[in-house]
């Protein structure tokens, strides 16, 4: 979540009317993330986010990741839905940006990640890859292998030092040619870090953030959750966390043997997407907004791990 686009009080008062959820009582943008413009809104009926699409995201893919949120919702997951103006559309105009309302979740998420938050989240991302299967429109992963030599292309154009990208060239080589194929696929979070899993007295209470979600590899999105919930402060990887979450993820939808083994070159690939991503926002945020940038060489020191973990038991299997 970030700020890019202000909102001004005129312009929220009159996007509002074509809602039935009151008039605004408080307003304040969300500077956390990186991809659109986040707002905390409280109004007469009660806590919501407004989110206006910014950058990576099509508005022609709005739709659906609005279905998938209202389907998941609908399958029992404690997700953001979205919420229908007095017209029926949930997709509307603000600011020339397109722009949504979801309803707000409680909870916090952990700002240092224990063992304790690892069981919760596998069990949710299972019971989510489970849920979104009977969620039957397909949305390519534009962040998938095939999107990143393009983005490493980009960020060397941009400036990126020559050396790290000599690096993440060899790695994504060698990533694309282990990529597997013919794993079970259906619909995927791709960014379901800490700061978008939320807990409420020592329990998940909710899942935020679908604006990654695709159609892919389900395991894949399992490697995106070792990354984000299982090294430690100094990079270190936790094999106790990721243990605890690969056996309640299991506990829901086992994961086959060639899932398991698959699960290196899953994670190289993770973490050098989010290496790539955050390195090409590293150059190329605009000054001035109200965004938190985050250093790539968190995932390069990651994937560094990855490209040495010989197969399945370095995660704890």
């Amino acid at each position: 979540m970030a700020v890019y686009t202000e909102v001004t009080d005129e312009a929220l008062a009159a996007f509002l009317e074509g809602y039935d959820i009151g008039t605004a009582i408080a307003f304040r943008g969300i500077a956390e993330g990186v991809e659109n413009s986040n707002f905390s809104l409280r109004t007469t009926r009660g806590d919501f986010i407004l989110t206006l699409y910014e950058k990576r995201v099509e508005p022609a893919e709005l739709p659906w990741f609005l279905g998938l949120m209202e389907h998941l919702a609908g399958a029992g997951i404690t997700c953001p839905l979205p919420v229908r103006g007095r017209d029926g559309a949930a997709l509307r105009q603000l600011c020339g940006r397109h722009a949504a309302i979801t309803t707000f979740l409680p909870g916090v998420w952990p700002r240092r990640v224990r063992q304790e938050h690892c069981g919760p989240l596998g069990e949710a991302l299972a019971g989510l890859h489970l849920a979104g299967l009977g969620y039957a429109p397909r949305r390519p992963n534009a962040l998938g292998p095939s999107g990143w030599p393009k983005l490493l292309a980009r960020s060397l154009a941009a400036g990126a030092d020559p050396a790290l990208g000599a690096e993440l060239q060899a790695a994504l080589d060698a990533i694309l040619a282990g990529w597997p194929a013919g794993l079970p696929e259906g619909q995927i979070h791709a960014d379901l870090f800490p700061d978008n899993v939320f807990f409420l007295n020592g329990r998940l209470s909710g899942l935020i953030d679908f604006y990654f979600a695709a159609t892919d590899t389900l395991a894949y999105d399992v490697a995106v959750c070792l990354n984000a919930w299982c090294f430690e402060p100094d990079f270190a990887f936790n094999v106790t966390k990721a243990r605890a979450l690969l056996f309640a993820y299991g506990a829901v939808r086992s994961l086959s043997p060639a899932e398991r083994a698959a699960l290196p070159v899953l994670c190289q690939g993770a973490a050098l997407r989010f290496a790539l991503t955050r390195l090409f926002d590293w150059i190329n945020t605009p000054p001035g907004a109200l965004v938190t940038r985050k250093d790539p060489m968190e995932y390069v020191r990651r994937l560094r791990f990855h490209l040495a973990a010989r197969d399945e038991h370095a995660y704890g299997i």
